[in-house]
């Protein structure tokens, strides 16, 4: 784990990010990113180890399959860089969004590395060890202390919340598989979660897939 101090007014993803690319390409770049949140108490954050794709009305795993459109996921018909919060089974998660408004695709932030406010994560979610802190959507949300959807429909330029690329990570390796607890048809089963290989944040990995010495980063 390579922690660093807070950053001082960091600047969240340019829409040039996002501009012109699909979504599975943004998910892929994602990985290695800074996710900073700016909570009361202090700022937290971690590098994103795990994404998951979500493609629209298309898409019969995402919230906006077959352009359904409801108060709760207006965000995701808003600019890229959206934020899209929501809650499923009792926590929330945290989308964002990644295409032109009125086109609903959106990527989930699974997991992070912490990096900044580690000590914060330990207090949010006492009594967890440190590789279970982050390692899953709702776990990441609890660990950041967020338990409404009151950031929801910012942006990464007027949110406490958000990307960026300041002291980004590349991974040595990405691994694509199924999406987690998403049934659909089997054309839809596979590509859209990715993630940084070995890396002990990852939701699910076993560890005996646990690369130590460097948690699966070139650098």
């Amino acid at each position: 784990m390579q922690l660093m101090s807070p950053i001082d007014h960091p600047d969240g993803l340019d829409p040039s990010f996002f501009s012109g690319r699909d979504t599975l390409t943004i998910t892929r770049d994602l990985l290695g990113k800074l996710l900073i949140y700016d909570s009361p108490a202090g700022q937290i954050g971690g590098y994103i180890v795990e994404a998951e794709a979500y493609l629209g009305a298309v898409d019969p795993g995402a919230h906006a399959y077959q352009n359904r459109r409801v108060p709760s996921n207006e965000p995701l018909y808003g600019l890229p860089g959206t934020i899209y919060i929501y809650a499923i089974r009792g926590f929330y998660d945290f989308d964002v969004v990644t295409q032109a408004a009125e086109e609903p695709q959106g990527i989930l932030i699974r997991a992070v590395e912490p990096a900044i406010g580690l000590d914060l994560m330990r207090q949010n979610r006492p009594q967890q060890p440190d590789l279970n802190l982050t390692s899953g959507p709702g776990k990441l949300m609890r660990a950041l202390n967020i338990h409404d959807t009151k950031l929801n429909g910012l942006d990464f330029h007027e949110s406490p919340l958000k990307i960026i690329s300041q002291a980004s990570r590349i991974p040595e390796e990405i691994t694509t598989t199924p999406r987690i607890g998403v049934r659909t048809a089997d054309n839809w089963r596979d590509h859209y979660r990715v993630f940084v290989t070995g890396n002990p944040y990852v939701s699910k990995m076993h560890k005996r897939d646990y690369k130590l010495d460097d948690y699966g980063w070139i650098r």
